[in-house]
């Protein structure tokens, strides 16, 4: 039995509110095309566990998309990232997932 990446975000009960500000930021978005993409294949993808992080093909540019509201508040961004160059701090107002009650 296998499970995709969002029906195990949905177990988590994880929460954030829409109306708050992203807590995954990027130091520099021209340092994640150069290195991230175009060094290292967009390993962020790959080492996610929630799938917070995509490379979206907009005019035939790529974009970094981050789904801040899947995360599972792993930190495994700030380690894995190859350049540091995502900045993860805890969510205003504290929400993110329901371990507890898992």
């Amino acid at each position: 039995m296998t499970f995709d990446r969002l029906s195990s975000v949905f177990l988590s009960n994880t929460n954030h509110e829409e109306d708050q500000p992203v807590h995954l930021q990027v130091k520099d978005m021209g340092l994640q095309k150069r290195s991230e993409h175009d060094v290292y294949a967009g390993p962020s993808t790959r080492y996610c566990p929630a799938g917070v992080y995509e490379w979206v093909e907009t005019d035939g540019e790529e974009t970094f998309v981050i789904n801040a509201q899947n995360c599972v508040h792993c930190k495994t961004c700030d380690i894995k990232d190859p350049n540091q160059n995502i900045n993860w701090a805890p969510p205003q107002g504290g929400e993110g997932p329901v371990y507890s009650n898992m």
